[in-house]
């Protein structure tokens, strides 16, 4: 998108019972350089734009890290088709300019039980089918929760240790010991292309880059010195989040997961936090279930798609 471009561009009118970034929310994000104009592409026929796609990055990000919104003119015919071209040729350009993975794609702020609806549904099938046609073939359905403080700050349960590892080899080894056996869909799809040591480093350097300090992250262990898990407190560019957590495998089934989540949410709560995101994929039920123990509400679905690992 170019500066002429953009009152056409950010203007496009979109019908369907789903959300859409409109011109307002555009301009406000693009002030902190996380939507850009060469991030922002749109299909046009004798100057009339037929799909737009919204691509945002951290203000610091070389390239575009998530596909946040993609809309059709209602008078497309074939949206899958129009928006899969789109699609393809920005990929293109990203991966020129030297993007080492395509960006996800998050179709966003879904309800529950969001297949029930007709006309929701169908706007959500032709984004899934351009998104595969642009090789984004790897699709997962995730929970987004959050904590307020109404929701109350959880006592300690007294049975993990908590403390600062400011060795990231150290803390990478954790990172192995929870990782065994996750139910985090990337997880065991990175695990199954590039190996568990690949995954947990990439994971690693994934939490070193986002807004929340190194010395936030703690190691949990038993009070006889056992590693027990991990809590990765963090952040996004407009709220604390609650980053990473685990349990090692021989020490599940007992409830530290909720320990756990209970350290994060009150550390950030003890730096004034007042709202704390989190997010898990749909088929983790127990971390899901922790997070409903826990006063986390869920806000929203998302279904996520991207390039395979």
């Amino acid at each position: 998108m170019t500066e002429s471009d953009q009152d056409r561009a950010l203007c496009i009118e979109v019908s369907e019972p789903i959300w859409w970034l409109g011109a307002d929310a555009w301009r406000a994000e693009a002030a902190r350089r996380q939507y850009r104009p060469e991030w922002t592409w749109i299909a046009e026929d004798e100057g009339r734009v037929l799909a737009r796609a919204v691509w945002w990055g951290q203000t610091d990000s070389e390239h575009p890290l998530a596909l946040d919104c993609l809309v059709t003119d209602d008078a497309v015919t074939d949206r899958a088709g129009v928006a899969a071209e789109l699609l393809t040729a920005a990929h293109k350009a990203f991966v020129d300019a030297g993007a080492q993975r395509l960006p996800l794609y998050n179709i966003m702020k879904l309800p529950g039980g969001w297949r029930g609806d007709p006309a929701l549904a169908a706007a959500v099938a032709w984004r899934q089918d351009a998104a595969h046609r642009a090789g984004l073939t790897v699709e997962v359905e995730r929970l987004q929760y959050e904590w307020t403080p109404d929701a109350g700050v959880p006592e300690p349960g007294g049975r993990l240790v908590f403390s600062p590892e400011p060795d990231d080899e150290v803390f990478l080894q954790a990172l192995l010991r929870v990782a065994e056996g996750s139910l985090d869909a990337h997880t065991r799809e990175n695990e199954a292309a590039h190996g568990a040591e690949a995954t947990a480093r990439e994971a690693l350097e994934f939490y070193l880059d986002r807004p929340g300090k190194r010395e936030w992250w703690r190691l949990a262990h038993t009070p006889d010195g056992v590693l027990a898990g991990l809590a990765i407190p963090s952040a996004t560019p407009y709220n604390r989040n609650v980053g990473y957590l685990g349990v090692v495998p021989e020490l599940r089934g007992q409830g530290l997961v909720a320990e756990i989540l209970a350290e994060i949410t009150r550390f950030h709560a003890a730096d004034g936090a007042d709202r704390i995101t989190a997010t898990t994929d749909l088929g983790n039920r127990p971390m899901a279930a922790a997070f409903d123990r826990a006063g986390y509400r869920n806000t929203e679905v998302r279904v996520i798609l991207s390039a395979p690992a």
